[in-house]
């Protein structure tokens, strides 16, 4: 998985109570570590910590032992981490339209299913998806299916149905072999 550590950073910084207090009072005036505790009524041992994070995220700035607001940086980190295009999972162009735009509807940005349609013919879609997953003569035991199943949903045994009800993929009775299901062979 990507991560963006500054992305990170910042969420940590404005996921905490007294961090937002202190960013409150700081955009009233500036103020000292001292009138920060008084104001907020915190202990100077959490004021010291929280405010060192803000400095080092680049939230705030400390000018002769007195804090404010590092307004310009605190707009860009905010518009930058937030104001972003999401990724979206691009389908293969030789796809038809309707299928892509199941894809993109269904699919996380790394192609794992983020919801399963209920609607037969969007399953369908996501089902062709998935099957391009298995190689063609393959022979594969419920554990291997699994596995491949599990990179892309977390409910592997209704997906695992699903395949097997589309004629997608094939099993022995006893579900110890699962093998694709040739398309001239269905």
């Amino acid at each position: 998985m990507n991560t963006n550590p500054e992305m990170l950073d910042f969420l940590k910084a404005m996921s905490d109570a007294d961090r937002l207090r202190i960013i409150g009072l700081l955009t009233q005036r500036r103020a000292s570590r001292a009138d920060i505790v008084s104001k907020l009524n915190l202990p100077l041992r959490d004021v010291v910590n929280h405010l060192a994070f803000l400095e080092f995220v680049g939230v705030l700035c400390q000018k002769e032992d007195v804090y404010e607001l590092n307004d310009t940086r605190l707009t860009t980190l905010a518009r930058d981490n937030f104001a972003q295009e999401r990724p979206t999972y691009v389908p293969a162009p030789e796809l038809d339209a309707p299928s892509k735009k199941v894809l993109k509807a269904y699919l996380n940005a790394d192609g794992s299913i983020r919801q399963i349609p209920t609607q037969p013919a969007k399953l369908q879609v996501i089902l062709n998806y998935l099957i391009q997953a298995f190689a063609p003569e393959a022979h594969y035991t419920e554990k291997e299916v699994n596995q491949i199943l599990r990179r892309f949903h977390e409910d592997t045994a209704g997906l695992r149905r699903d395949l097997v009800d589309a004629r997608m993929l094939d099993r022995i009775s006893d579900g110890s072999r699962y093998w694709r299901v040739d398309e001239g062979t269905k």
